[in-house]
């Protein structure tokens, strides 16, 4: 079954009716249903192209939080073969928010790293939405170090609403971590692509997406914080985080203007949930392109790179 949101709710009364004569038709062979049916599918895929051409932002915000969009396990599965998840930081615990490993992508050994939200109450609450604690960050620090001793590149999947602030989190050095995970990004000899595929909030974003070719799939958000976050600071409302997605520019039209990202990937025709093969398929060229373009610079070249072009961002505007 089809999860609608608000704004598509023209899509849905259409896809109904579609649903209803279908149903008839099965229930009465007499019945030719299929004109009809064809019409509506027309008006249907007008619909939603109508739709999906001006989405506003906090629209975008929506599409990139929703439940059925492919997480980070759909891309494992889809895009790489031989993957082997390691598991623990070696000093405290595993954390499921954050998934890595070693895997071969078309062929290439690499190393996989990326938040996984989970699809249901039970592996949402197991992944704790995305949001990772301390020790997934240091888990991620181990991954992407075992990565450079061995010449890996590494690949990452951004889809976080950020990193859990909890108390614990806190207590075991949270803000450290990201900035250890953070600096360790900077520092890799190999090549790192990162691509956000859902939400890319604040640092337990960039955490893991200080990468040397960082894209956004067409309907993803990145920001420093999320627009109810944004909100509340700003108005002391939550509920006015429409306006704050409005003004964050946090999409990924706005972050390639700004020289945040490098590239936008593609998703089908009303968002990346409707066809979540199609959209890993994009993702995964546009991977072997970036590891293509690396794969001639030397280690010292790769840092350098990646240094100068986090440097950058900002000093072209204006």
């Amino acid at each position: 079954m089809q999860n609608y949101l608000d704004f598509e709710k023209p899509i849905s009364d259409l896809d109904a009716k579609i649903r209803e004569l279908r149903a008839l038709a099965r229930e009465d062979d007499s019945v030719d249903t299929s004109e009809e049916i064809t019409r509506l599918e027309t008006r249907s895929r007008e619909a939603t192209a109508e739709i999906y051409t001006r989405l506003t932002p906090w629209q975008k915000t929506q599409v990139a939080r929703h439940p059925g969009r492919p997480h980070f396990k759909d891309y494992a599965r889809a895009l790489f073969t031989e993957f082997t998840p390691l598991a623990g930081d070696r000093k405290f615990s595993e954390d499921a928010a954050i998934q890595a490993g070693l895997a071969r992508f078309r062929g290439q050994p690499v190393a996989i790293i990326g938040q996984e939200k989970g699809q249901d109450t039970k592996s949402r609450i197991k992944h704790n939405f995305g949001s990772a604690r301390p020790e997934g960050y240091r888990k991620a620090i181990r991954i992407m170090e075992m990565a450079d001793r061995f010449g890996l590149p590494v690949i990452t999947l951004v889809d976080t609403a950020g990193a859990y602030p909890g108390v614990g989190a806190e207590e075991r050095g949270q803000a450290e971590a990201i900035a250890r995970s953070t600096e360790t990004c900077l520092k890799l000899t190999v090549p790192l692509v990162s691509v956000i595929i859902g939400e890319g909030g604040s640092g337990g974003a960039i955490a893991i997406a200080t990468g040397n070719r960082v894209y956004m799939l067409e309907h993803s958000i990145y920001s420093v914080i999320s627009p109810e976050g944004a909100a509340s600071i700003l108005w002391r409302d939550s509920a006015r985080a429409r306006d704050a997605a409005s003004s964050m520019r946090i999409t990924a039209q706005d972050l390639i203007q700004l020289g945040v990202i490098d590239g936008i990937i593609g998703e089908p025709l009303g968002g990346a949930h409707r066809d979540p093969q199609t959209v890993m398929a994009h993702a995964g060229d546009t991977l072997t392109a970036a590891l293509e373009s690396l794969g001639g610079l030397s280690p010292e070249q790769l840092r350098t790179e990646r240094r100068e072009k986090f440097l950058a961002i900002g000093r072209k505007i204006g």
